[in-house]
């Protein structure tokens, strides 16, 4: 799944590459791991992207590259690197390491360096890291950190078998690719120098990086998706909208200035500077996110909000018979929803009621509000509904109004039973306008039900 993570980056190098003006945008999919290669995740990746407006629609899209294509040339710059005297084959196993230095912790401690082994099955191919001196790493948010080349083992470049790992294959094919920037978080900081290292090694000028400052969850942890929900998709399949999601995203580690925080993509793009994101930690506040997503609800037209929330009212989502839906119904209702929902997904509790041929049940709801006296509301609004000449919202509530000053109570609490026994719930769209769409002769069944089910 897309990592909340990952489409932060993705946005942000998105940015970048098109505040340039023939910048490109670099999807390369690396791929090399068999165990976690499958289709199904790479189209994952793609059509997550696709949903925050990262896809090859636009002239800054390029790719999607497979590393899994280029192994050839991985290979091949090993091979130069080892006949240019940069790397050396090794014989040694963890072992044998942890007898000579008398710890499993210590890193490689050069011990083939001059031997002049040749490969043969089974010998990994090293980088020989500089004696002497540091790698200085330039990054556009943290400065420019330097790491000794002394604590810098010499690293396996290629396997036993030949196969060249990730680090060589990732210089190789950002060489390939023509990339000169890199933007990812901050866990790759680690490998930087000695991916800097590798660049120098085959000629080539390294190129700028930039690292992210990590993601946490409220107890300051790394959001991790063995405790945390961190997928893009899971987000969006609850109902965030996209834009709400790049809005929010873009704004964990930097921040457009003034006081304003809900801003169009297109706004955000152009005051991005990746110099102007923050080192230290980015809180994910899923309150907040969800406090974003109800403002970009309440911003769409009645149509808009309409179609959105169409994959909410079919299977599985949907609780009722399929051909009991009317969208002409729900188009009354929806105006009355839309200033209600935080995320899509809970349009289906709002307007279930209308669609089931009974009230929904909810124990809790029907607990709080079936207090004793609760069927003599029940009884009187019956009564009086049954009557009333206008099936319209202002009179069902004068209605109302009249039911609860005969009982003494304020309409809050007069109509509360009625509420339940009709919508199934204590908290839904405004009672009136919401009896006026069910209609007449339903809403009289289900006072009668509740009234049977009270035992009166």
């Amino acid at each position: 799944m897309f990592h909340v993570g990952g489409a932060r980056s993705a946005l942000y190098n998105w940015a970048v590459a098109r505040q340039q003006p023939d910048g490109k945008f670099v999807l390369r999919i690396e791929d090399t791991d068999q165990a976690r290669n499958k289709a199904e995740w790479i189209d994952g990746i793609i059509s997550a992207l696709a949903a925050i407006g990262i896809n090859d629609a636009d002239p800054a899209f390029e790719g999607p590259y497979f590393q899994s294509r280029n192994a050839d040339r991985h290979r091949e710059a090993a091979q130069q690197l080892y006949t240019a005297g940069r790397a050396y084959y090794c014989d040694c196993n963890r072992e044998q390491l942890q007898e000579r230095t008398g710890s499993q912790h210590l890193g490689y401690d050069g011990f083939c360096r001059e031997r002049g082994l040749e490969y043969v099955e089974g010998r990994a191919l090293r980088f020989r890291t500089p004696d002497e001196g540091e790698t200085v790493v330039v990054d556009l948010i943290r400065g420019e950190p330097s790491f000794p080349n002394s604590a810098i083992e010499d690293f396996v470049i290629a396997r036993g078998d030949g196969s060249p790992v990730f680090l060589i294959a990732n210089v190789v094919d950002d060489l390939d690719e023509g990339i000169n920037q890199v933007i990812r978080g901050e866990e790759h900081l680690s490998n930087t120098p000695k991916q800097q290292l590798l660049w120098e090694a085959l000629g080539a000028t390294p190129p700028v990086w930039a690292h992210l400052p990590v993601i946490v969850n409220e107890k300051r942890q790394k959001l991790s998706k063995r405790r945390d929900k961190v997928a893009l998709e899971d987000y969006l399949a609850e109902g965030y909208l996209p834009d709400a999601m790049v809005n929010y995203l873009m704004l964990l580690g930097w921040g457009p200035g003034g006081d304003v925080e809900i801003l169009p993509y297109e706004e955000l793009e152009a005051k991005f500077r990746v110099e102007d994101v923050n080192t230290s930690p980015a809180f994910f506040d899923i309150k907040k996110l969800t406090a974003f997503n109800g403002d970009y609800v309440r911003a769409l037209s009645v149509e808009q909000f309409i179609d959105a929330c169409q994959p909410w009212l079919r299977e599985p989502y949907a609780t009722w018979r399929p051909e009991a839906f009317d969208a002409d119904v729900f188009a009354k209702l929806a105006e009355l929803a839309q200033t209600r929902l935080a995320t899509l997904s809970e349009i289906t509790k709002y307007v279930d009621w209308v669609f089931l041929d009974e009230a929904p049940e909810d124990e809790a709801s029907w607990t709080k509000a079936m207090k004793p006296g609760a069927d003599v509301i029940l009884k009187g609004a019956r009564e009086r509904y049954a009557a009333v000449d206008a099936w319209d919202a202002d009179s069902l509530k004068t209605v109302m109004e009249e039911v609860a000053a005969a009982n003494e109570l304020k309409l809050g609490k007069a109509q509360a039973p009625v509420r339940v026994a009709v919508t199934g719930r204590t908290v839904g769209l405004p009672l009136f306008e919401s009896l006026e769409v069910l209609g007449r002769e339903r809403t009289l069944a289900r006072l009668d039900a509740a009234l049977a089910k009270l035992g009166g």
